[in-house]
C-alpha cells in the first residue's frame, strides 16, 4: 500500500475541544472548590518563656495553630505576631511536652464561641468549656470571640438610672443603664466586697461575670456568697484564674464581652462585671514583651493601651430595639498609686470611676468610697436638677471637713469662726453613717435619695429651731 492509499485519520477539532472545555469547566471548578484545602505544615524552631516561633507555615494574625507534642498531644496556640517567615505563637493551655522541630499545623478559622440561653447558670473557662462539671454548650449561635463595637452614632443614649442597691452610689454617684464604670482600689480595701454587693442588688435581666487573673479560691466564693443560687440562675460566670496562661486570661475577658453582647442583642439589660481590668492588661503585657514588643510606659507596651478601649467599647447601650450592657470594671491601683498607667488609662476611657479609700477602710467604713475622688460622668443626663443640687451640697460639706480635718482633730478650730465648717462638723457623724452600709443590706434608689435629703433637713430643722 502506497502512502497515497493510506487512510487519512481525522485531526483534532479545535472548535469541538473548545466547546467541550466550556461545557465541563463549571463542573471542574466545582469539584476543585469542594476538594480538601491544602495545609502547609511548619516546624517549631524556638521557644522562649511562653512564646513559640514556627517556620514553614502560614496563618493569619489571630489564627490558630496546633503544635504536636512528643506524646502526640496537640497543643493549641494562637498567632500573636510574625517577623519575616516566622510566626510567633502563644499557647492557650499547658505547653509541656513540646520538643524542637515539632510539627506546627495551621487550623482554619478564628476563635469562636457557642452562645445560647443554655449559658445561664453555667461556669466556663476562657475557651467556653464548662468548669462546673456540666455538659458542654453545643446548641446555639456561633459568634466570634473578638466582636466589633457598635457604631457610636447608632448607640442609644443613657437616659435611665441603674439601681445598684448601694446608698452612696445610688445617691451621690448615680450610674445609668448602659454606663461603663471603673471601680478603682488598692489591694485589701474592699473591692471584691463592693462588687459582690452590686452583683446581688442590681436589677438586671442577665448578669455576666468575668473573673480574670484573680485568685482561684475567689471563684467559688463569688458564686456561693455573692451570687447565691437565685443570682446564679440568671448569671454566667467566666473564670480564668491567675495560674492560667496569659492568652487564656485574655480570652476570658473577650468571652465575657461576647456573651454579654449576645444577651444585649436579644433585648435584655445585662450587668457585666469584670474583675479585673488590670489583670487583663498584665496578660497582654506578658504576651507583648514575650514576642519582643518594646515597653513604653512603666513596662507596659503600646499594645496594652490599644487593647483596653477595644474591650471596654464593646459594652454600653445597643442600637434601637436592643438591650444594654451596664459594665463595672475593677482596676487595681498597685501601691495605691492614682497615677498608675492602667489606672490613668482606664480613667480616660470609662464613663466614670468609683475610688475606694484605704484610710476609710482602715477606719471601718465600708464600702470605703472616696466621694471626693469619684465621679459619674453620665449622671447629669438622667438625674433631675434637685437631686444634683443635693449632690453638690454634700460634696461641698464633705470637702470642707476634709480640708480642715487636722485643725478639728487637734482642737485648734474655734467654733463660730467658719459657718461652713460648723455645718460640716455637725453633719460629719451623720455623713459617716450615711456612707456606711452592711454588705447584706440593700438600699434602693428612691430610699437612697430620701436618706440624702433627710441628711440636710435635720440640720435645717435645728437651725430654724
Amino acid at each position: 500500500m502506497t502512502s497515497e492509499d493510506k487512510p487519512v485519520l481525522p485531526g483534532p477539532d479545535p472548535d469541538r475541544n473548545l466547546e467541550r472545555a466550556l461545557r465541563l469547566g463549571p463542573y471542574i471548578d466545582r469539584a476543585l472548590d469542594g476538594g480538601p484545602e491544602l495545609i502547609v505544615e511548619g516546624v517549631l524552631k524556638r521557644t522562649v518563656g511562653l512564646a513559640m516561633e514556627a517556620e514553614g507555615c502560614h496563618a493569619e494574625l489571630g489564627g490558630r495553630c496546633d503544635v504536636v507534642a512528643a506524646d502526640g498531644r496537640h497543643v493549641e496556640t494562637e498567632v500573636v505576631g510574625f517577623s519575616g517567615e516566622r510566626l510567633f505563637l502563644m499557647p492557650v493551655g499547658d505547653m509541656r511536652g513540646v520538643v524542637p522541630n515539632a510539627r506546627v499545623i495551621p487550623v482554619s478559622g478564628t476563635p469562636e464561641v457557642v452562645v445560647s440561653d443554655e449559658l445561664l447558670g453555667r461556669v466556663l473557662d476562657g475557651r467556653g468549656y464548662p468548669l462546673d462539671g456540666g455538659a458542654p454548650i453545643r446548641h446555639g449561635e456561633r459568634v466570634a470571640l473578638f466582636g466589633q463595637p457598635i457604631n457610636p452614632l447608632k448607640r442609644q443614649p443613657i437616659r435611665s438610672q441603674l439601681d445598684v442597691g448601694v446608698r452612696s452610689i445610688n445617691s451621690l454617684l448615680s450610674i445609668g443603664r448602659g454606663q461603663r464604670m471603673g471601680l478603682f482600689a488598692g489591694s485589701g480595701v474592699g473591692k471584691s466586697m463592693l462588687l459582690g454587693m452590686m452583683t446581688r442588688n442590681t436589677e438586671a435581666d442577665v448578669v455576666v461575670v468575668g473573673l480574670v487573673g484573680e485568685r482561684g479560691r475567689e471563684v467559688k466564693e463569688f458564686i456561693d456568697e455573692s451570687l447565691g443560687s437565685d443570682g446564679m440562675a440568671k448569671a454566667v460566670v467566666v473564670a480564668t484564674p491567675a495560674d492560667d496562661t496569659p492568652l487564656m486570661r485574655l480570652h476570658g475577658a473577650w468571652l465575657t464581652a461576647a456573651i454579654a453582647e449576645y444577651f444585649r442583642d436579644q433585648g435584655k439589660n445585662v450587668l457585666l462585671l469584670m474583675d479585673s481590668l488590670t489583670r487583663f492588661a498584665q496578660a497582654q503585657r506578658e504576651i507583648a514583651l514575650a514576642i519582643g514588643e518594646p515597653p513604653a510606659t512603666k513596662g507596659y507596651p503600646p499594645s496594652v493601651f490599644a487593647k483596653l478601649p477595644q474591650l471596654v467599647e464593646r459594652a454600653g447601650n445597643g442600637e434601637h430595639g436592643a438591650g444594654s450592657i451596664s459594665a463595672i470594671y475593677t482596676v487595681l491601683a498597685e501601691g495605691d498609686d492614682p497615677n498608675d498607667p492602667i489606672v490613668d488609662a482606664s480613667r480616660a476611657i470609662l464613663d466614670g470611676h468609683i475610688v475606694l479609700s484605704r484610710s476609710m477602710a482602715d477606719a471601718g467604713i465600708y464600702p470605703a468610697i472616696d466621694v471626693e475622688s469619684s465621679v459619674s460622668r453620665a449622671m447629669t443626663q438622667f438625674v433631675p436638677d434637685n437631686h444634683l443640687q443635693l449632690i453638690t451640697r454634700f460634696r461641698q460639706v464633705y470637702s470642707t471637713y476634709q480640708e480642715n480635718r487636722d485643725l478639728v482633730s487637734v482642737g485648734a478650730y474655734q467654733p463660730g469662726s467658719n459657718p461652713q465648717l460648723d455645718e460640716a462638723i455637725s453633719l460629719w457623724p451623720s455623713i459617716i453613717e450615711f456612707l456606711r452600709q452592711h454588705h447584706g443590706q440593700r438600699v434602693d434608689a428612691a430610699t437612697s435619695l430620701e436618706d440624702l435629703r433627710q441628711l440636710f433637713q435635720a440640720v435645717e430643722s435645728s437651725v430654724d429651731a
